[in-house]
């Protein structure tokens, strides 16, 4: 653990992540205004106008643009960043699945928020999650501070010559973007000494060609799309190795892919992701206290899928209530079809409730995290699943 005092300042989730690029010594950085991402690179952009960066900042027509100068960033044997939001994700979809299938360790902020129609600039997980098959690693965050740490583990997972595999940090339009809270800064040298420089497999050299974003046919293809998901089912290892070495070194430790509160004995747990989960904590605190067995897990990693963790913690409990905050629109949302999944072939599984819930910035009250634990206790193991929207 490191014995420095690190710098403590109010900033907001955006601020923090800025400040986690500019120490992880980004060089490239490439983006597009979006609502509610904006002020990362308007930040970024602050730090080297004053100096206090070295990093060329890249100036693109769109989100995807900015994605395909990251990567050609990447081929070239540098550190690169983006963000973005919403739309912006959605425009770089072609781009996300170039980078994950060309195996090219970005690390990307998506600030979620909610996608058109009905148009809004407020917050869901809606946009992550139609990314969710394109190959990126994606972990979501509930603070400020979780934001900035995670983003510096995220270029050491991606750059792992393990995993070699993009990384999206995953956190939650204005309720973290816009929301100051205390972060601790880390100062550079014990970064430095966290997150090593860049070493590349391969890069963009004329001296030593390769063959770079080849073609690929067949049994070829799928050799390669093999290799692929063996290092994202590799990536959950190594994100709790990384995250165990960062606790080492800064003294902060989120639990790995999943974080389980409060879960010894109890009857019925709530899951969710992001921001959220604070208010989650809170409810659990209270029902505890009144004598009520229940618990709640965090879930961070959602690719890779955190499916030997969430089988055991959840395979004493007598039912799971599920918060998500996006919906796979004619079956139910994603965080409970895949829990479902996870499950499946467990002797005798949970009741499954899936609540959908906080779309397009919809508050979701500690009152209605409440009724959905209760219904939780409620419920028989082994109970068939069921979905319920919140907001209405």
């Amino acid at each position: 653990m490191s014995t420095r005092t690190p710098a403590r300042k109010y900033i907001t989730a955006n601020e923090a992540v800025a400040c986690a690029a500019r120490l992880a010594r980004v060089e490239v950085i490439a983006a597009y205004p979006i609502t509610p991402q904006t002020t990362i690179v308007e930040k970024l952009a602050s730090f080297i106008a004053r100096g206090e960066m070295d990093a060329d900042f890249i100036k693109v027509e769109s989100e995807h643009s900015a994605l395909t100068a990251c990567m050609g960033a990447r081929m070239a044997g540098v550190r690169a960043f983006t963000s973005t939001s919403s739309q912006g994700l959605e425009y770089m979809h072609e781009m996300l699945a170039y980078v994950s299938g060309g195996r090219y360790p970005l690390v990307l902020v998506n600030v979620c928020r909610s996608v058109a129609l009905p148009w809004s600039i407020w917050g869901d997980q809606q946009d992550a999650i139609q990314q969710r098959d394109t190959g990126w690693i994606q972990i979501f965050t509930e603070t400020g501070q979780e934001a900035m740490d995670m983003v510096l583990q995220a270029y050491r997972i991606a750059e792992d010559h393990r995993i070699l595999l993009p990384v999206m940090i995953c956190l939650d339009g204005f309720i973290q973007s816009h929301t100051e809270e205390l972060v601790e800064i880390p100062d550079q040298e014990s970064v430095d000494s966290f997150l090593p420089p860049y070493d590349p497999v391969v890069t963009l050299d004329v001296d030593n060609p390769h063959t770079i974003s080849m073609g690929g046919f067949g049994k070829h293809y799928a050799a390669w799309r093999r290799e692929q998901q063996a290092a994202a089912e590799k990536a959950g290892e190594v994100i709790v190795e990384v995250g165990d070495e960062f606790a080492r070194v800064f003294g902060r430790h989120y639990g790995g892919l999943i974080e389980p509160y409060r879960c010894e004995g109890a009857e019925a747990v709530i899951l969710l992701m992001g921001a959220l989960t604070g208010t989650a904590r809170e409810v659990v605190d209270e029902m505890r206290a009144d004598g009520q067995a229940v618990g709640l897990i965090k879930v961070r990693a959602f690719r890779p899928f955190p499916v030997q963790s969430l089988r055991q913690a959840l395979s004493l409990v007598k039912a799971a209530a599920v918060l998500d905050r996006d919906c796979s629109w004619g079956y139910g949302g994603a965080l409970a079809t895949d829990l479902k999944a996870a499950l499946y072939s467990l002797p005798n599984p949970p009741a499954m409730l899936n609540f959908i819930g906080g779309l397009g910035g919809a508050d979701v009250s500690p009152e209605q995290m409440k009724y959905m634990l209760d219904k939780a206790l409620a419920a028989k193991k082994g109970a068939p699943s069921s979905m319920e929207f919140i907001d209405l």
